[in-house]
């Protein structure tokens, strides 16, 4: 309840293109999601989507399963409100990704910028790898981005994990095949730079 009500606060007291996290476009995540989604009715699980603009991006690809997981209410609200009558096309999850229930084999795609890099405790990374086994399909891609080394130690007065790509890919194990690692420097709407990684990997 502390992550959420924390969550909670920074969304109904800042305007969402105003936190360090926001892009106009969210084009590195969107590439990589059509790249490997195969068709346009693949089930797409944005982690920590909240705010982001992804989930419009995705309906404006003609993408039909999309879901938008996020800790925040506030977050997800902001998101329908954004998309007014086209929110009803996104499934809209509520919950802390380490314990939420989420359908086995549900997951074409899973998608995280920003979650996971957050989870400080071994044990709440171990819940999290959980769930993406337990809810991603054998075959089904994951995306994971964090920030890599020369990132920032905090964001949004939390601390951060921050990994180099090989780091990032050990965290999930063998069961995960990493494909392939992209670096991003994403200017925040103050002008400062956040280096990230992302990771996309295919679980075996």
């Amino acid at each position: 309840m502390e992550a959420k009500s924390h969550w909670d606060r920074i969304y109904r007291s800042r305007p969402a293109d105003s936190v360090s996290w926001y892009q106009p476009h969210a084009l590195r995540s969107l590439e990589l999601i059509r790249r490997v989604a195969g068709s346009r009715d693949a089930r797409v699980l944005d982690v920590g989507g909240g705010a982001s603009t992804l989930a419009d991006d995705l309906l404006d690809a003609g993408m039909t399963r999309v879901s938008v997981l996020d800790i925040s209410g506030s977050a997800l609200e902001a998101a329908r409100r954004r998309l007014g009558p086209r929110a009803s096309a996104v499934r809209w999850i509520e919950g802390d990704i380490t314990s939420v229930e989420l359908e086995p084999a549900s997951v074409d795609i899973w998608h995280d910028r920003a979650v996971f890099h957050f989870l400080t405790e071994p044990q709440d990374r171990a819940a999290y790898v959980g769930q993406v086994r337990r809810a991603v399909r054998p075959g089904g891609h994951v995306i994971i981005a964090a920030f890599s080394p020369e990132g920032p130690p905090q964001c949004s007065g939390l601390p951060v994990v921050r990994y180099a790509p090989e780091e990032l890919h050990a965290q999930f194990g063998s069961g995960f095949e990493l494909v392939e690692h992209q670096a991003e420097d994403h200017r925040t709407p103050s002008g400062a730079i956040q280096h990230f990684v992302y990771c996309l990997c295919v679980m075996h």
